[in-house]
């Protein structure tokens, strides 16, 4: 086939050409390398391109898959990874300036798992300065969303969004925090998902909230998505977090067939005036969708998701104060603007008021353990807004920007990381400006099957994934 159409194919789909032969690693790789070279100067999604690296490791898996020694559905298919994990011998920023120089002398055990699985490593992606989301300036350049390059393509894991809708590698990895993971997901009309807490390793990964940092996948498809998550996902010894449960085969969960399956819709987040018109009408038709495939379309109220955002943006803040005190202590000038007041915010809020956010923290979690109780999944948009534009400048302009922080589009995707219950973005249309609306779908703890099963068969009953961005 042609080599330029190699990107754009599902990652799935290059996965069974590798496999035959018809394509080989090596030609998988350079026709994204090539593709990166040519659009990514107007993106910004790589911070760092690992050509040389990238073109040994699909030598050799074209080796070992010649030789009959196929490791699985990964094997020479190219990936990039978040640069807030640590890969051995290659720089890894975190997206700050203070991290420029760091080169790790070991891999993160997702980036370890993702080479045990045979994948190519295309290179490290751009990101908010230490995955704090919201950072105006980008050490390495200002991320774009490649559907509205004036737009931001999601925080903090800007590139991992970005790169993945442009065809700049066939999957990616990504974190999520407060929404890390989901917003890029929404903004750019991919597929991702935030991981029950505990299902995926989070060593050699640069922190800001231990109680909320997950690690997962960001990809163009259901099935891409959920050939990733199944190649990072497992118990780790060294990360004390992890669960020691099975991993699920999610690829043979994606049957389409979801009738009878109990779909809650949160109301607190669906028929409210703080969604844009545009995509609740887009999401309200998804959720038709799913009804017209057979699911059993429930109504169920969580009221203190409107808190959401303030809930998880207190206990993150503080966590992150946590983690840089030295370099609050030390060098807090280095860090961009937005992030200096982020820790400054976190080291001065009150004992008591980080109390009462963990003491809500977990009546919400148990409100929304409770409505999974009477459906399998919960669906709601996974950000009130399309993708904001690109801010013009740093620090905050308004007290309207303060109190959107605390009940604006944050509360869309904050539940579920405050609840450490598994949440999915997929896209379910565009707004008239052609900027993509993301539908999020969450379930019970590490019943990540479930949400996949929802999404392909949603997925497979639309087009919205076949679209491509004008870039």
């Amino acid at each position: 086939m042609d080599s330029t159409e190699i990107p754009f194919l599902p990652a799935t789909e290059l996965s069974a050409l590798i496999r035959s032969g018809d394509v080989s690693p090596v030609e998988a790789a350079e026709a994204y390398l090539d593709r990166i070279g040519q659009i990514d100067g107007k993106l910004n999604s790589y911070i760092t391109v690992c050509r040389d690296e990238a073109l040994a490791e699909a030598q050799q898996a074209e080796k070992e898959i010649a030789a009959g020694n196929y490791r699985g559905p990964m094997h020479g298919l190219p990936v990039a990874v978040k640069d807030q994990f640590y890969t051995k011998g290659i720089r890894t920023t975190g997206g700050s300036a203070i991290l420029k120089d760091l080169v790790p002398n070991e891999d993160a055990t997702v980036v370890a798992n993702l080479k045990a699985a045979g994948s190519v490593l295309l290179g490290k992606l751009n990101m908010s300065e230490y995955a704090m989301g919201d950072a105006f300036f980008h050490p390495f350049g200002t991320p774009h969303n490649p559907w509205d390059l004036s737009r931001n393509p999601g925080t903090s894991s800007s590139g991992s969004g970005a790169a993945t809708a442009a065809f700049l590698c066939a999957t990616s990895l990504g974190e999520d925090t407060g929404g890390s993971i989901r917003g890029p997901a929404s903004f750019c009309g991919l597929v991702g998902i935030r991981p029950s807490w505990g299902r995926v390793s989070r060593y050699g990964v640069l922190g800001a909230s231990w109680s909320m940092d997950t690690v997962g996948p960001i990809s163009r498809t259901t099935a891409d998505c959920a050939m990733t998550l199944g190649a990072i996902a497992g118990y780790d010894p060294k990360d004390p977090s992890t669960w020691d449960v099975p991993v699920p085969d999610y690829l043979s969960m994606l049957t389409g067939e979801i009738r009878g399956l109990k779909v809650g819709v949160i109301q607190e987040r669906v028929d409210t005036e703080a969604v844009d018109p545009e995509v609740r009408d887009n999401v309200v038709q998804a959720i038709a969708v799913l009804g017209e495939l057979g699911a059993d379309i429930q109504e169920v109220s969580i009221p203190l998701i409107v808190h959401s955002a303030a809930i998880s943006n207190t206990i993150i803040l503080t966590d992150a104060a946590g983690v840089h005190r030295q370099g609050i202590d030390e060098h807090l000038g280095e860090y961009d603007h937005n992030i200096q007041i982020r820790l400054l915010v976190g080291s001065i809020i009150p004992a008591q008021a980080h109390q009462k956010a963990v003491k809500l923290r977990q009546v919400l979690r148990q409100q929304i353990l409770d409505a999974l109780e009477k459906v399998d999944v919960l669906v709601m948009p996974t950000s009130s807004i399309p993708a904001s534009p690109i801010p013009p400048k740093a620090g905050i302009g308004s007290k309207q920007e303060v109190l959107d922080g605390l009940a604006g589009r944050r509360s869309f995707t904050a539940p579920f990381n405050v609840a450490n219950t598994p949440a999915l973005s997929i896209n379910c249309g565009f707004t008239s400006q052609q900027l993509p609306v993301g539908f999020q779908i969450a379930g019970k703890p590490f019943d990540e099957g479930t949400l996949f099963r929802v999404a392909h068969a949603y997925e497979q009953a639309t087009d919205w994934h076949t679209r491509r961005p004008p870039i």
